[in-house]
């Protein structure tokens, strides 16, 4: 049996955003529940695909540029959720990560598994020297998927944003690529 690519489990797949499963996101995109921590409102079908389907070559070269993956299952195709990377600083290897998945999805433990395929890949094959992931205090979800992933605390911003009129803190959590390959 091959052995499964970097970007594919037994269970999933991550590939990129095309207009079917960008329509599929739009679903999850539009609930309250998914952008509560997300410090925007829920999205509309078109911000949805026009977010899905942006930077359709892939480039993640700039300071600025993501790579959004859609979660899909490996046997059925079927979309659970969304990780993304963000190239924050291209010279020091710095990215920023996060995943967003359908509430349907939830407690199969699809987000770890598919947030390790994304670091994984970003150590590997862009030679990220440090990943990082903001989240708001109050996202116990993200906080242990951190945690699973071996990403340790190193900041505590409190009030840091504002979420329509509540004062949002944030987590940061982060791994190096060393500590990430021991």
């Amino acid at each position: 049996m091959p052995s499964p690519s970097p970007l594919a489990s037994d269970r999933l797949v991550l590939r990129p955003f095309d207009a079917i499963l960008s329509e599929a996101r739009a679903r999850y995109q539009a609930l309250p529940e998914v952008a509560r921590y997300l410090y925007r409102p829920p999205l509309t079908p078109e911000q949805s695909r026009d977010s899905a389907l942006r930077n359709p070559e892939r480039r993640f070269e700039r300071a600025g540029d993501q790579l959004l993956f859609a979660v899909v299952g490996a046997g059925d195709g079927a979309l659970v959720g969304e990780v993304v990377a963000t190239l924050e600083n291209p010279a020091a290897g710095q990215v920023e990560v996060g995943w967003i998945f359908d509430p349907a999805s939830a407690g199969r433990g699809y987000a770890t598994e598919a947030a390790l395929l994304l670091l994984g890949a970003l150590f590997a094959e862009h030679r990220a020297h440090r990943i990082f992931a903001r989240l708001d205090v109050e996202n116990d979800a993200s906080r242990r998927i951190c945690e699973r992933l071996g990403m340790r605390q190193e900041a505590h911003l409190v009030e840091n944003d504002l979420d329509g009129e509540r004062r949002g803190s944030e987590y940061v959590y982060a791994i190096l690529a060393r500590e990430f390959a021991a």
